[in-house]
């Protein structure tokens, strides 16, 4: 029986264009690192530092472990200075990048109604970024941060997507079997992948992300009316 809600967060409960996020995004902490780098010195450092954490398949390593290990062995600079200013930066400089995003109504009453049925939600976002960003997107979308029994990021998790590793570390955590689970997202390769371990999907196509035509993991599809009427018509679990 279907017990457990997983959502993808940017493009799922976040509408964004992604590409808009990433501009604003690097535009907003190269200002923040200016003193040190180029916009485009800093850029190449985060994309090869991501790059790395998301191969990482290390259970030992966190992705923030994985990430700025690969990132001071680049640069002249400590931990001790840099650490505190990615800090601030997501207490206070990432939230300009709010304006390159969205709300859903059809989301937020799709979470509502998920709710007063019983169901167990969680964050199931790539966990690129640490916690106060990934609560910072949560409440952009207009949703309430205490919903999700369980959020991912980049201090909690140990895999990134698409690695199978990643769903399974969240399934061991909320003590769930993949049969009473679905994953929501846009993203067919790094959201649906869920399906192989047994997981239902369902693919918001507002914002998709799709890199190829293969669509053998998509269980249910559809624009963000239709999931608010998908929700509508699951049974309650209370």
């Amino acid at each position: 029986m279907l017990k457990t809600i997983l959502f993808d967060l940017d493009g799922t409960l976040l509408p964004l264009n992604m590409e808009d996020f990433l501009k604003k995004y690097f535009q907003e902490i190269s200002v923040k690192f200016k003193d040190y780098f180029t916009p485009q010195e800093l850029t190449k450092l985060i994309w090869e530092s991501t790059e790395y954490m998301v191969k990482n398949i290390d259970a030992n390593k966190t992705n923030a472990d994985a990430f700025f290990e690969d990132f001071y062995s680049k640069i002249p600079y400590t931990a001790d200075l840099f650490n505190p200013m990615f800090d601030d930066f997501y207490t206070n400089n990432f939230l300009k990048v709010k304006e390159a995003t969205q709300e859903s109504e059809y989301i937020i009453k799709a979470v509502d109604i998920l709710k007063e049925k019983g169901y167990e939600m969680v964050v199931a976002t790539n966990p690129l970024f640490p916690e106060k960003a990934i609560f910072h997107r949560i409440a952009w979308a207009g949703l309430n941060k205490e919903d999700f029994t369980f959020i991912t990021s980049f201090e909690k998790m140990h895999f990134c997507k698409p690695h199978l590793q990643f769903y399974e570390e969240i399934l061991g955590k909320i003590n769930r079997e993949p049969r009473e689970c679905m994953m929501v997202g846009n993203d067919i390769e790094e959201d649906m992948v869920a399906k192989q371990l047994g997981l239902a999907t369902y693919l918001i196509e507002d914002h998709k992300i799709h890199r190829s035509k293969d669509m053998k993991n998509v269980d249910y599809t559809g624009k963000y009316p239709d999931f608010y009427r998908f929700v509508i018509e699951l049974p309650s679990v209370k």
